[in-house]
């Protein structure tokens, strides 16, 4: 058995390492500079005091008789004081060297600081007792000759001071480093909150307690919400459409079904005949399935628009449904010249027809008409009236929706009218109820040119 203890990958990890890098980088980058910036700062402070102390210097010189005895200045700033220094020429070949440096052993100093002469400052020489000391250039000019006076003092103090000062800084850097971190994990919790409610919310809507993801999301999230309120909508209402569809289907196979039935039980038909018309039913009902799964697929916009003549169609229809309310005696007047076509697609015209057509057989006494023309205007016109009892005023918006029945006493859904509703509006028609001059209900499409 392997295990894997390869960890997770954390978002928040990568931007704790990521931040934590940089800010230690720039941190340590600072100190170092700093650091190196005191020691110059450092050396230049000696070198200033030196060049303030020249007097001094100039005085062991004239002791030596390297400078005239008779100077005014000189007499004036003389002060009793010895250095350990050495007098060089330009290519640092040893010219003088002081008593104090000759009684300490340092010998070859200007040899010594040639092998540091191309280096940055502050300079510093290990001598050859073994101690370091910083090595101080300063260029005179005696009797018109230019030398490099060689000027030593003990780095003792001054790398005590320089050590003490760098332990200060990194100690600084680390409290600073400390509290960056701590406000890192601050801010990253503080800026990942938005995901954490992000999470939960489509844990949410995953569960279903939620449609959408809420307003109030920082700038920079607020694309990708919208995104997915989009997606999340598309997805609705693509599920939406295959509901319906599948409720449609429901609904137009039943009535396919109870005119099979009517088939079957019809004995006057020969076998052969009712053979036939079964295998018409069967093909209507395969038409059916195919046009629902495709409008659940593409939706209604989605399907072609073309022109489809409406009285092939309103025969085919009407033979079925003589065949399901044989009973009744219905007396069916077709009022559509047989070139009238609507612009609209077979399927859906086969919807319409047939939703319409079905609920005036049904609720009809005795009498359905139903007319279709192109009026002057271009406009398609399709009307259904039967003799039947009527829609009341009350509900002819609300059996446009699904699932409302103006007829409660017969079975049914409530599909019909909402999906015929649902055709006209897609062909940006118009579905209207009135009253028809039979006493009945009048249903009037007006489809505008495509």
């Amino acid at each position: 058995m392997q295990l894997n203890f390869m960890p997770k990958k954390r978002l928040l990890t990568r931007m704790f390492i990521t931040s934590l890098t940089i800010i230690a980088l720039v941190g340590f980058g600072l100190a170092w500079s700093v650091t190196i910036l005191h020691a110059q700062n450092s050396y230049n402070k000696e070198t200033s005091q030196l060049i303030a102390e020249m007097p001094q210097i100039a005085a062991e010189l004239r002791e030596h008789d390297l400078i005239p005895a008779d100077n005014n200045w000189l007499n004036e700033n003389n002060k009793q004081k010895s250095y350990m220094m050495a007098s060089c020429t330009q290519t640092f070949d040893e010219v003088w060297v002081s008593t104090l440096a000759r009684k300490s052993g340092l010998n070859n100093i200007c040899q010594r600081f040639e092998s540091i002469a191309d280096t940055s400052p502050p300079y510093y020489l290990t001598m050859s007792d073994k101690k370091s000391y910083f090595a101080y250039l300063l260029p005179v000019e005696l009797n018109q000759t230019q030398y490099n006076m060689v000027v030593l003092k003990d780095a003792d103090s001054v790398e005590n001071e320089f050590k003490r000062f760098k332990k200060l800084t990194y100690l600084r850097l680390a409290v600073v480093m400390m509290l960056a971190f701590i406000l890192l994990i601050s801010a990253a919790y503080w800026g990942m909150r938005p995901m954490a409610r992000l999470k939960s919310e489509l844990q949410a809507i995953g569960d279903g307690k939620k449609e959408a993801l809420s307003d109030g999301y920082p700038h920079e999230l607020e694309g990708v919400t919208q995104a997915l309120n989009q997606l999340l909508v598309q997805s609705s209402d693509q599920q939406e459409r295959y509901q319906n569809a599948m409720n449609d289907l429901a609904h137009s196979l039943k009535t396919r079904l109870a005119a099979v039935h009517a088939i079957t039980d019809d004995h006057s038909l020969s076998k052969a005949d009712a053979s036939d018309k079964i295998m018409q039913q069967v093909g209507q009902m395969d038409q059916l399935v195919k046009y629902q799964l495709k409008r659940a697929l593409v939706g209604r916009q989605g399907l072609v628009h073309e022109q489809t003549l409406v009285r092939p169609m309103v025969e085919q229809l009407s033979q079925m449904l003589f065949k399901i309310y044989r009973d009744k005696g219905v007396k069916f007047t077709v009022n559509v010249d047989p070139e009238v076509s609507f612009p609209i697609n077979k399927g859906d015209l086969m919807e319409l027809c047939g939703n319409l057509m079905e609920n005036a057989f049904r609720l009809s006494i005795s009498e359905v008409i139903i007319s279709a023309r192109i009026d002057l205007d271009g406009n398609a016109t399709l009307i259904v009236e039967d003799d039947g009892p009527g829609v009341d005023d009350a509900i002819k918006e609300r059996i446009l929706q699904r699932g409302v029945r103006a007829d409660t006493q017969s079975p049914g859904q409530g599909i019909g009218l909402a999906v015929c509703n649902e055709i006209v509006s897609s062909y940006h028609g118009l579905l209207s109820i009135t009253e028809s001059h039979l006493l009945g209900a009048k249903f009037t499409i007006k489809i505008p040119p495509q």
